[in-house]
């Protein structure tokens, strides 16, 4: 190699911003794209795996690679925005590569990829692998242990090739720790079944449990049928009830009957409620965890609640003041306190004086085409779901409802519809 020569590791490309040379964003990063050669030369890099803004992703080239510096990659403009299929010569860096465990050909000593390294070739736009990073002394499971990390040359390390069972994943999980839960599961819809379920291992069950609200169905029951069935269980519980119960009436009924049992009864109780409901109602549609005040709680409850970190900005738009018990189904339900009303009243102020209860709640059997008509009208991003007896039993948030308006295949296709696939050369 030329001295000098761009050299770039690739986790240091994760979600890295793609330009063209106007300097406006096309995409980000999300994996990179390698071919095999024979007699121990170092894989060529054949281009980028590129989310473009709509959640596509496309192939660029590497040929088409101007520039790949100052935690950028600059294109040449061009684009080819079918969408990125894998061939069966080609290998993902990213998706395919990290947690290996190879051997040291000098003395046959086994270790695990934690990076590479690509860089290219001098006077041309070819790119090629140039060297790998791999540890010694890891050993799996509940002994797992730091070793010594070494850089070497690809050429010094052998079992790239070979088919392996049970490869980590902690490397990949750590290259994707930034990124969002829908992003993250754009990620693992693209990668192989038993690469998905690598990751989805690796993965916390807060973690988990987010990226799988985000997946496509199929997606969603391949993983958890994966999972041992206690860890099942724990995820199914981080979940949104609304999205636990979806997925479980996805699953043949012994399965969803075994996976409840395995949930804290608090936790079970819920999903259990919302999947008496049909799908397509308020009901089926609610999360039974909206926040909940009682009517002597004061302006500064209530902004302390919609504070919490792991609310969705549509459930922390409102507070629902209702009688007690506090927890859903609740005591008679009085009405609706905004979230920009709260920031005008001084903090002592109690939500009982300041509740609209003018807003019309909805049944738990409103069909969809009337919740979207009830929150269109009345300019809402959130409406309370209330029974005959008064009882808050939950609240539909606008994700929820375009969740369901939205094609079936809308995660996997992007938000603009189905285009072709494949690429050019």
């Amino acid at each position: 190699m030329a001295a000098g020569a761009p050299r770039v590791f690739v986790s240091h490309l994760v979600a890295v911003p793609v330009f063209d040379p106007g300097g406006d964003q096309v995409g980000r990063v999300r994996d990179l794209v390698a071919m095999f050669r024979v007699a121990g030369r170092p894989p060529r890099v054949l281009g980028l795996v590129v989310e473009v803004l709509s959640r596509r992703r496309i192939f660029l080239p590497m040929t088409r690679v101007t520039g790949v510096e100052s935690g950028q990659v600059i294109t040449t403009g061009v684009l080819n925005v079918r969408r990125f299929e894998q061939r069966p010569t080609e290998r993902l860096v990213l998706g395919e590569l990290l947690d290996r465990r190879v051997r040291l050909v000098e003395t046959g000593e086994e270790v695990t990829v934690l990076d590479i390294a690509v860089q290219q070739l001098p006077a041309r736009r070819d790119w090629e692998i140039d060297k790998v990073f791999v540890e010694r002394g890891r050993k799996g499971g509940a002994l797992r242990r730091r070793g010594e990390a070494l850089t070497v040359e690809w050429s010094a390390v052998t079992g790239f090739s070979l088919e392996e069972e049970g490869q980590g994943a902690e490397n990949l999980v750590a290259s994707f720790e930034r990124l969002r839960p829908v992003d993250l599961a754009n990620v693992l819809h693209h990668l192989t079944p038993k690469r998905r379920a690598e990751v989805a291992a690796a993965l916390d069950d807060d973690r988990l449990a987010d990226v799988l609200e985000e997946l496509p169905e199929d997606d969603q029951v391949e993983i958890l049928g994966k999972l041992a069935e206690e860890r099942a269980a724990d995820v199914l519980e981080a979940m949104d009830p609304d999205d636990a119960a979806d997925l479980l009436s996805e699953l043949p009924e012994a399965d969803k009957e075994r996976l409840l049992t395995l949930m804290r009864p608090d936790d079970a109780a819920d999903v259990r409620r919302l999947m008496s409901y049909e799908e397509r109602t308020a009901g089926g549609l609610m999360t039974t965890d909206p926040i909940v005040l009682r009517p002597d709680a004061t302006v500064a409850d209530a902004l302390a609640r919609v504070r919490q970190q792991d609310l969705s900005p549509a459930l922390a738009a409102q507070v629902y003041v209702c009688r007690p018990p506090d927890e859903t189904p609740t005591g008679k339900y009085l009405g609706t306190v905004h979230f920009q009303r709260l920031l005008r009243d001084p903090p002592y102020t109690l939500v009982s004086s300041i509740v609209d209860s003018d807003l019309p709640p909805l049944a738990p059997d409103t069909p969809l085409p009337a919740i979207t008509s009830h929150l269109a009208a009345y300019n809402m991003v959130s409406a309370p779901v209330v029974d005959d007896s008064g009882a808050l039993l939950g609240a539909v948030t606008v994700d929820d409802v375009l969740d369901h308006l939205l094609p079936d295949d809308w995660r996997e296709t992007g938000y603009h519809g189905v285009e072709g696939t494949g690429r050019a050369g």
